[in-house]
C-alpha cells in the first residue's frame, strides 16, 4: 500500500474515533498524528504533553509551539515518573512505567473532558522494537492509529512535508533517561548532566545526536553525516570544553556513531 493510501486510511480510523486526545511530544510522529485529527475532528482534539526532568526545556518550546503550528488546543501536565520508584530504579522495563503513570493521568483528562479516544504516535515500524510502554498502552486502552495505518517513520516524514508541518525532518528524540543504561539509577543530577551536554552539541551545530551517560563519563553518538566533524581539532576541544562543564570527568565519540536503542536486550549489554 502506498503511503498516501495509508493516509487515507489514517484519516478514516481517526474520524471513526469522534473525540481525540493525543499524547503529544512535538515529534514527528505525534505531531503528524496530531494535525491529522485535527483536520479530521473539527475541534473535537486535544494534545497533552507530560513535562517531567527527563524532557528536555527546549522540547517543552517546541512543543508549544508545534501545537500553535498544527492549531490544536494544547494542555502541559506534570509527570510523575520521578516519584516512581520502579522508574528510577532504571530496569528493562522503565518505559512501562513511565508510560503507565501517563496514560493514567491521560485517561483521567480524556474522561473529565469528554474525549473518546487516547492516542499515542507509535508508527509501524516500532513493530517488533523493544516497546515496554506499548504493554502499558494497550492496558489504559490509548490506541496507536499510525501503527493501525500501516505507516513507517519514512512514509509520516514524507506526508509530514506534504502538509507543510515544519517536523518533517525533525531529528528523531527520546526521553533523557534513555540515555542511562539499564540498571543504573536515574536521579535529576545525570539528567540535568546530559541535558546541558545534548543542548551545547546543538548549539555547535550537531543534530542527530545522543550523550550516554556512563558515570563521570559521557559517550557521544552523532549522525553518520556528522563524525566528520570531530576530525578538527577546534572542534573536538570545544566538544569537550562544553561537555565537561555539564559535569563530566571524560569525554569520548563513539565511531559506530548515534543508533536507535543501543542499551535494548539483544543490542549491548548493560
Amino acid at each position: 500500500m502506498k503511503a498516501f493510501d495509508k493516509y487515507e486510511k489514517l484519516k478514516s480510523i481517526v474520524k471513526e474515533c469522534e473525540s481525540l486526545l493525543v499524547a503529544f511530544s512535538g515529534g514527528v510522529d505525534s505531531s503528524f498524528l496530531a494535525r491529522v485529527a485535527c483536520d479530521a475532528l473539527k475541534g473535537r482534539t486535544l494534545a497533552v504533553t507530560a513535562v517531567s526532568e527527563s524532557l528536555p526545556k527546549s522540547e517543552k518550546i517546541q512543543a508549544k509551539t508545534i501545537a500553535l503550528e498544527i492549531g490544536i488546543p494544547h494542555l502541559f501536565i506534570e509527570s510523575g515518573e520521578m516519584g516512581n520508584s520502579e522508574f528510577l530504579k532504571n530496569s528493562y522495563t522503565r518505559c512501562y512505567f513511565c508510560k503507565s503513570d501517563l496514560f493514567e493521568r491521560l485517561r483521567s483528562i480524556a474522561r473529565e473532558k469528554g474525549f473518546k479516544f487516547i492516542a499515542y504516535g507509535a508508527n509501524a515500524d516500532d513493530e517488533g522494537d523493544f516497546r515496554p510502554g506499548s504493554r502499558a498502552a494497550l492496558e489504559f486502552g490509548a490506541i496507536a492509529p499510525l501503527r493501525e495505518a500501516g505507516l513507517t517513520k519514512e512514509e509520516i516524514r514524507l506526508l509530514s512535508r506534504e502538509l507543510g508541518l515544519s517536523t518533517w525532518n525533525k531529528p528523531s528524540k527520546a526521553c533523557l533517561s534513555s540515555r542511562i543504561p539499564y540498571g543504573e539509577e536515574i536521579t535529576a543530577e545525570k539528567l540535568r548532566q546530559i541535558e546541558m551536554a545534548e543542548e551545547a552539541l546543538e548549539m555547535l551545530g550537531f543534530r542527530q545526536l545522543r550523550v550516554r551517560h556512563h558515570g563521570s563519563i559521557a559517550r557521544i553518538e552523532l549522525g553518520a553525516e556528522e563524525l566528520d566533524r570531530i576530525g578538527n581539532p577546534r572542534m573536538r576541544n570545544e566538544i569537550v570544553r562544553l561537555v565537561k562543564k555539564a559535569g563530566f570527568k571524560f569525554v569520548t565519540i563513539d565511531l559506530e556513531g548515534y543508533r536507535m536503542g543501543p542499551f535494548n536486550p539483544g543490542r549491548s549489554p548493560k
